[in-house]
């Protein structure tokens, strides 16, 4: 069974090595590469995990052991309040097709959805990543923009889909 529960400091190594094996194994996943974070001092990445209504990472475990992260942090200014970003979106390969993601990105939309004042939530996916891309449209998501050559890994470019759903408060 899967337990759903906001990371804290005390979790850093965990998502530390999940954050790393995502990067590796799924870099066009993430806007950040794995040098750069492997570079990040432990404290540094710590101060991801300090939560509040407003900002938090969600891990999944199963068995005690860190399986699938997701995070969201709402903007701070005050024209862009109503906006919220999840990034980090990542199930470590054995643990998918299992429901964890699905079971991550519930979760994460039901608290999103209770924010007062969040009107809407976006996310950004490569365009190649159809798998995620299903799950984000089975969640409402729709596509607002793509972004041409969005990133470059290793002199290679992909796009991204830029995506947004409207919290249950909102609406188009």
């Amino acid at each position: 069974m899967t337990e759903l529960r906001e990371l804290t400091k005390g979790d850093v190594a965990r998502f530390r090595r999940v954050r790393l094996l995502g990067l590796q194994e799924s870099p066009t996943a993430f806007g950040a590469s794995y040098a750069q974070e492997e570079r990040m001092p432990i404290e540094e990445l710590a101060k991801r995990l300090v939560s509040t209504a407003d900002r938090w990472v969600l891990g999944a475990f199963q068995e005690n052991e860190l399986v699938g992260v997701i995070g969201f942090i709402r903007e701070s200014g005050d024209k862009s309040r109503h906006k919220g970003f999840i990034w980090g979106m990542y199930v470590i390969p054995e643990f998918r097709r299992q429901g964890v993601g699905r079971a991550l990105f519930r979760e994460s939309l039901a608290r999103i959805d209770s924010l007062i004042g969040l009107r809407q939530v976006v996310l950004s996916v490569v365009t190649t990543n159809r798998g995620a891309l299903r799950l984000y449209e089975e969640f409402g998501f729709r596509t607002y923009g793509e972004e041409v050559d969005a990133l470059c890994i290793d002199g290679s470019f992909h796009s991204e889909f830029h995506m947004v759903r409207r919290t249950q408060s909102g609406s188009f």
